[in-house]
């Protein structure tokens, strides 16, 4: 299951990596581009090759027990240079000094493929034997493999974070934090070989294949990183999903409110019923509409007078200081519902009558703003019994 999940998320980086390709090519230079591509190929290619079915394609004998494991650890190096270089070209542009940290991948990577050949590893089975002899080369190789990568990972860790920290809310800041998510993914996949280097030290002897959590978090490495680079692919899609889920959510939780505005006056609501069938956000802005009619309609039987007691009641009441506004609106609606059925009018005083504190009355008022509010009034709302109290005190 494992394995089959590796290579699913080794297609869809390759996929999501060539996709990014081509979508910036236009707007990143072509060297950043190809950064971004060796990286993607590197760490998809350095999962497949260490997989037992690349070891079964292969066969046993020389080119499983050495070029596969080689080509594994050199794909992984190779894969982390990719990334900082990606990195240093984005943040500082052309003028971008990569030489450095390219030397020294250059370095860790020639050798790592010398003290593997010097360690002469041996393949019983399951696991990779080495002699008394080679150990210290074999040592040596795990050695270079974890300094490099867990300095250059968690370079590239600081660097995204503090970035995505900085950033403001949006796509930009998702796709860090992603990409942090990611690499630190890849920081524990990478970490997780100390284990390995302590059995090693202990018996001469180390498993020839990916462990369960190092598939796993090799697996969470494509995914995560693939995700964070791609995400003005697909995030438009899924935040227009998330979009029609709160929209249905806050349709909902006003419902309450709106029912009984309905009630008190029902020619508010248009074609009743049929309200879902144009989409969760049209049928929420059509209820913050009817809503908002309902408090016109009402305006004449609202007292100005009112709010203020209700205030004082509210707090006297111990009702949370957030939700005082909102059950003051829920109590000058509820007290213009029963004066609007009784026939008592009030002359208007200063200031809007039942208007709603974060809407403005303005026709053009954010829906997603009003209906935030509508949903904390029509809270305030279900609570009866502190309504009633509030209320009852507020008005005698």
């Amino acid at each position: 299951m494992i394995e089959t999940l590796a290579y699913f998320l080794c297609v869809v980086g390759f996929a999501g990596f060539g996709y990014k390709l081509i979508e910036a090519r236009h707007s990143q230079p072509v060297r950043t581009m190809w950064f971004l591509a060796g990286f993607g190929i590197c760490i998809a290619g350095g999962i497949v090759v260490l997989t037992p079915a690349m070891e079964a394609f292969v066969g046993p004998g020389p080119v499983a027990e050495w070029v596969l494991t080689l080509a594994g650890d050199e794909l992984k190096l190779g894969a982390i240079g990719f990334a900082v270089a990606f990195t240093q070209s984005v943040w500082r542009g052309e003028g971008a000094r990569l030489a450095p940290h390219a030397l020294f991948t250059g370095a860790a990577m020639v050798l790592l493929a010398v003290c593997f050949a010097l360690s002469e590893p041996e393949r019983v089975g399951d696991e990779t034997v080495f002699s008394s002899g080679t150990l210290p080369f074999a040592l040596g190789d795990k050695a270079v493999f974890l300094l490099y990568s867990l300095i250059s990972l968690g370079l590239l860790i600081a660097v995204f974070a503090r970035s995505a920290w900085h950033a403001e809310p949006g796509p930009l800041r998702a796709g860090l934090w992603l990409l942090v998510v990611g690499v630190g993914a890849a920081f524990a996949w990478t970490f997780w070989d100390i284990d390995d280097v302590r059995r090693l030290a202990q018996s001469a002897r180390i498993g020839a294949r990916e462990d369960l959590l190092s598939s796993v978090l090799a697996a969470t490495t494509v995914c995560f990183v693939a995700a964070g680079a791609t995400l003005s692919a697909w995030s438009p899609s899924v935040s227009s999903v998330i979009g029609r889920v709160r929209a249905y959510r806050a349709y909902r939780r006003i419902e309450p409110l709106w029912k009984a505005l309905r009630a008190a006056v029902p020619g508010i609501a248009l074609d009743p019923g049929r309200e879902l069938a144009a989409g969760a956000e049209f049928a929420l802005y059509r209820r913050v509409i009817e809503i908002r009619d309902g408090h016109l309609a009402l305006r004449a039987h609202f007292d100005p007078d009112l709010p203020a007691r209700a205030e004082a009641e509210a707090r006297r009441a111990g009702v949370r200081e957030p939700d005082v506004a909102p059950t003051v609106e829920a109590v000058t609606l509820a007290a213009a519902i029963e004066a609007g059925r009784e026939g008592r009018r009030f002359e208007p005083g200063e200031g809007t009558p039942g208007h709603l504190p974060e809407a403005e009355a303005d026709a053009d008022a954010d829906v997603t703003a009003e209906a935030a509010w509508l949903v904390r009034v029509s809270r305030a709302w279900q609570r009866g019994a502190v309504l009633d109290r509030v209320r009852t005190a507020a008005v005698s």
